[in-house]
């Protein structure tokens, strides 16, 4: 996969939090509580919708599929920046940090290709409950389940594959905590450099919006739907389906834009770490709860199912 040109040595030293040096063992307990709280509540998560035959839905279904797309995203970057957290050997090889740009972008796009066939399904429905069965039958999920992780994985390798054909003329150190695009560019010299930032900005700008304005687009609909239903309770019911939903969206959709529309111009070491942390430790950790407790479902589901266990233990 990786055509590497390298005049230096065939690693890289990440520096992100070189700029705390002072914060680095709080960071770490922190990060690591964040961390162990988004596995467990995701894990929980799968394990209610596994357990309990009445969330055996499509919504549900994909919800699982997106946590396992959270669970894997995180694993691809926290890890490594928990141990570099606590070291002072802070390199990684080429092959370490391809690996990490492939599996995190795979899982970040897999996990908004996932959040837009949500909206998808909260659209049909709201807008088309007769034909909900058939629309989002068994076989009609799988597929955009399948999908979503195919769009990710194409994502993942076109900019993994686009960046690590640039020829590194150094220096080696990457301003980041993991390996992520803009501080890799600025280590790379050609006269393609340029084509590759704007190829790749371009791409993933480009996939990103088209899932938000196709969930603007579903949500359009289910508004208008919602607002023709004559009882406020109807309203209210039907809405609520959606809360937890639209709250991610637009907790993932708004650190997303932060990173690939701000303005460009000369950024310090510290913003850009602490702009990091938003996307790969705050997200994801967000994610569950607000699943949890937004959702009513989900919620009473996992206290009949955690509390009929420890009953049944104490019994």
């Amino acid at each position: 996969m990786l055509g590497l040109n390298h005049t230096f040595e065939s690693e890289f030293i990440l520096i992100g939090f070189s700029a705390f040096p002072h914060l680095q063992l709080m960071f770490f307990l922190l990060f690591l509580l964040m961390y162990l709280f988004t596995l467990l509540g995701n894990l929980l998560i799968m394990a209610t919708i596994w357990s309990e035959r009445s969330l055996h839905t499509p919504m549900y279904l994909f919800l699982c599929a997106l946590s396992t797309s959270e669970i894997l995203y995180t694993l691809a970057i926290i890890p490594r920046m928990l141990a570099d957290l606590l070291s002072t050997h802070h390199s990684i090889t080429f092959v370490a940090c391809a690996n990490q740009m492939f599996f995190s972008f795979t899982f970040g796009f897999t996990h908004s290709f996932l959040l837009t066939v949500m909206g998808y399904d909260r659209y049909v429905a709201i807008c088309h409950p007769l034909r909900y069965n058939v629309l989002m039958s068994l076989h009609g999920c799988a597929c955009l389940v399948a999908w979503s992780w195919i769009g990710g994985s194409v994502m993942g390798m076109v900019v993994t594959t686009a960046v690590f054909h640039l020829t590194f003329c150094g220096p080696n150190e990457i301003h980041h905590f993991f390996c992520h695009i803009p501080p890799l560019l600025k280590l790379a010299c050609g006269e393609n450099v340029p084509v590759v930032a704007k190829g790749v900005g371009l791409v993933c700008i480009t996939a990103l919006l088209g899932c938000c304005l196709l969930i603007l687009l579903s949500y359009a609909f289910i508004v208008s739907t919602i607002l023709r239903i004559p009882s406020a309770e109807g309203r209210h019911k039907a809405f609520s389906t959606c809360v937890s939903h639209l709250t991610v969206v637009v907790v993932h959709y708004g650190f997303a834009s932060v990173i690939y529309l701000k303005p460009k111009g000369p950024q310090s070491l510290e913003g850009d770490t602490l702009m990091g942390i938003t996307y790969t430790v705050l997200t994801p950790f967000l994610s569950p709860i607000i699943f949890s407790f937004r959702n009513k479902e989900l919620k009473v589901a996992m206290k009949k199912t955690f509390l009929s266990k420890l009953s049944l233990q104490n019994s």
